[in-house]
């Protein structure tokens, strides 16, 4: 052991602060945050938020940047870890519904609730990361003819512009719920019968 006495860990303010804005985001449906109340959650001033975070909107997208991190890099090791294009479509549509299940303050930022009244800029953001999704089906479903020598029966931009819309529909159910219907529930099932027409 070290003879001198360890520091303890100074925690992440950033850090804080994001999580207690998506907490809020989960604990408050239809409420709209308010600096003042952030930064009592947080336990600092106002000013305090402000030297981490120079507007509302920059914390949003600090949650938004959280996003697209948690979701691209998982997808990006699903494509690594599989080859079969139905495999990948089942395992990023999955990871998306259950990081949406394990992040409910997150899912009003995704679906648009909780953005409303902020900054415009934010649900171009997250118009964006539902473009780049979208984009990413449609490259994994295009890729099947060239690795598997087969099609589908619908063409490959309205099958990943479905997937999407499966996902956004499940996210918006959830948060319409009071985060009582799972993103999740009835996935496999439900898979089974949109790629039933493969």
């Amino acid at each position: 052991m070290s003879a001198t006495p360890q520091k303890t860990a100074k925690p992440n303010r950033k850090q804080q602060i994001l999580e207690c804005l998506a907490l809020m985001l989960q604990d408050s449906p239809g409420e709209r945050i308010t600096t003042a109340k952030l930064a009592n959650k947080v336990g600092v001033s106002e000013a305090a938020l402000y030297r981490h975070f120079p507007s509302k909107a920059r914390m949003f997208e600090g949650l938004i940047d959280f996003i697209e991190e948690s979701i691209f890099s998982r997808v990006n090791l699903i494509l690594a870890d599989h080859k079969e294009t139905l495999v990948r479509c089942h395992h990023i549509l999955h990871v998306l519904l259950i990081f949406a299940e394990r992040n409910p303050g997150i899912c009003r930022i995704l679906s648009g609730d909780a953005l409303m009244g902020e900054n415009e800029r934010l649900r171009g953001r997250v118009h964006q990361f539902f473009e780049k999704l979208e984009s990413q089906f449609k490259q994994v479903l295009r890729e099947r003819k060239l690795r598997e020598g087969k099609t589908f029966s619908i063409n490959e931009q309205a099958l990943a512009n479905l997937l999407v819309a499966f996902a956004e529909g499940k996210i918006s159910q959830y948060v319409r719920s009071g985060f009582e219907k799972l993103p999740s529930n009835d996935f496999n099932e439900q898979w089974q019968f949109l790629m039933a027409s493969k």
